[in-house]
């Protein structure tokens, strides 16, 4: 597969956050910008925007970004979202697919090669995992979307075979560089195009005393849980004064 122009949509996933590179809008890299970046040596005069801002939820990611994605016509359209409103303490899962649905109809009635992705497993994260099962429903909808529009699907959730230290950031949260460079792949995979990415070496991570957890946990807390439960508590999102990477379709090279 050979695509001329595409556009990112969707939250900090997206937006590159936990894949630092100071050269970069934002400060970020990400997968999405890994793919383009494959995209370009492959397409003569590819051009590429990425509208995702970290902290989006998705009727905010609906409402704002899949507008401006029609307009811009690209012949790929990534989207990923939900996971900021799965978080919440409450929310309507099936009012949040039927306008997930909508939006992805709108996306691929304009001609557009769209790919979804499931939401994590948060089985392994302490502090998220009470929102799994409303995950797991939530993804059943996302299969079930992908399916009637003709949307790839990147299924996140069965991604359990490996090193999730590895390929997590500190926040225990976004993805590593190894995880972007992992995803990036995947992506690529999935939509058969050829590449020659590969994944970074997994660095073994020593084991830690009880005492060690206990104050890698306690420093978590203090450092990502915390701030974010303020956020939630004022009304404050990540994502507020952030703008797009790349607004408008730009040329990479």
């Amino acid at each position: 597969m050979v695509f001329t122009s595409y556009v990112a949509l969707g939250d900090s996933f997206t937006e590159g956050v936990g894949d630092p590179d100071p050269a970069r809008p934002n400060g970020l890299r990400g997968w999405a910008d890994r793919v383009a970046d494959v995209l370009a040596g492959q397409a003569p005069g590819f051009r590429y925007a990425n509208l995702a801002i970290r902290g989006r939820k998705l009727p905010q990611i609906i409402a704002e970004q899949v507008p401006a994605a029609v307009t811009l016509d690209a012949a790929l359209v990534s989207i990923h979202g939900g996971g900021n409103d799965v978080l919440r303490p409450s929310v309507d899962v099936d009012a949040l697919a039927s306008s997930y649905d909508d939006a992805i109809g709108r996306l691929a009635a304009n001609g557009a090669q769209v790919v979804m992705f499931t939401l994590p497993d948060t089985r392994s994260n302490q502090a998220f995992k009470m929102v799994r099962g409303r995950c797991a429903l939530f993804n059943e909808f996302i299969r079930e979307i992908a399916d009637r529009h003709g949307a790839v699907i990147v299924d996140i959730w069965r991604d359990h075979d490996y090193d999730r230290h590895h390929f997590l950031d500190k926040d225990r949260l976004h993805y590593s560089p190894a995880g972007h460079q992992m995803m990036a792949m995947r992506v690529l995979d999935a939509l058969g195009v050829t590449h020659q990415l590969s994944a970074y070496p997994i660095t073994a991570r020593p084991p830690l005393t009880a005492r060690e957890r206990r104050a890698e946990h306690l420093e978590w807390t203090r450092s990502f849980l915390v701030p974010w439960i303020g956020r939630r508590l004022t009304g404050r999102s990540s994502g507020d004064g952030i703008n797009p990477k790349y607004a408008d379709l730009t040329s990479l090279r």
